[in-house]
């Protein structure tokens, strides 16, 4: 089973953080890091999940709504660790290009489907070919229509689609959105893994993200590798560490 830190190691560092994303990289046999993106109001590519900042700083609104300059006023708090910020991913990727040129993979989720960020994905993609990490990310979104973008500027890439089912993210695929891996919710697996056989299938979590206690229990991963499952977003990597 493959490994991946979802937004970080999100269960014990404030998700989507540099903080989060320096420990993951710190985790052995990790085989790479999931974030999102979304654009600021001037134009710059940051790293949030939420389409508001509501959650994770002490900000009001729509990430849309905010210049960077604005954005990077707020706080994201981190107990007894310092202070931290929404990062942009050039400063993410300063921070992990490292790992990444060592063999540890990036999953970026393009958040563009509850607001269509024009632009997005050229101008994330010209991005990670200019640093020449393109052998090592994977491009994601719950937006068939902005993987199909995607797939029209990088021919080559892997692309997954996310959807909360493995039935849906298989029609979507084989409908034709570019995608040629599936992104299902770990407990949507609702087709024989026959079925799944040839296909990578990474399958992310919800919940159980800091501040919230770890909650100290661990998933039955052969379990889920016979349901098909490869991969799995976990807040918690470092618990599945080799």
């Amino acid at each position: 089973m493959n490994i991946w830190a979802h937004r970080g190691c999100s269960q014990r560092y404030p998700e989507n953080t540099l903080l989060s994303f320096e420990k993951a990289i710190n985790v052995r046999g990790l085989a790479g890091i999931e974030l999102d993106i979304q654009l600021t109001r001037d134009g710059h590519m940051v790293v949030i999940h939420d389409e508001r900042v509501d959650r994770t700083t002490e900000g009001l609104g729509y990430v849309r709504d905010y210049t960077l300059a604005e954005l990077k006023r707020l706080h994201i708090y981190a107990d007894e660790n310092p202070v931290q910020q929404i990062p942009t991913i050039e400063e993410v990727l300063d921070l992990i290009e490292p790992a990444m040129r060592s063999g540890m993979r990036l999953n970026i989720e393009l958040k563009n489907s509850v607001y269509p960020y024009e632009g997005m994905e050229r101008q994330i993609i010209d991005l990670i070919h200019t640093r020449g990490l393109q052998n090592q990310v994977v491009y994601s979104s719950f937006s068939a229509l902005s993987l199909e973008k995607v797939r029209e500027l990088d021919p080559e890439t892997e692309i997954g689609i996310l959807d909360t089912k493995v039935s849906d993210c298989l029609f979507k695929l084989q409908g034709g959105c570019g995608a040629n891996v599936l992104h299902p919710y770990w407990q949507g697996i609702d087709l024989p893994p026959e079925r799944l056989r040839g296909y990578t299938v990474r399958a992310w979590l919800s919940g159980h993200l800091y501040p919230e206690k770890p909650t100290g229990t661990k998933l039955d991963l052969s379990a889920l590798e016979a349901k098909g499952i490869t991969d799995l977003f976990l807040n918690e990597p470092e618990m599945y560490a080799d």
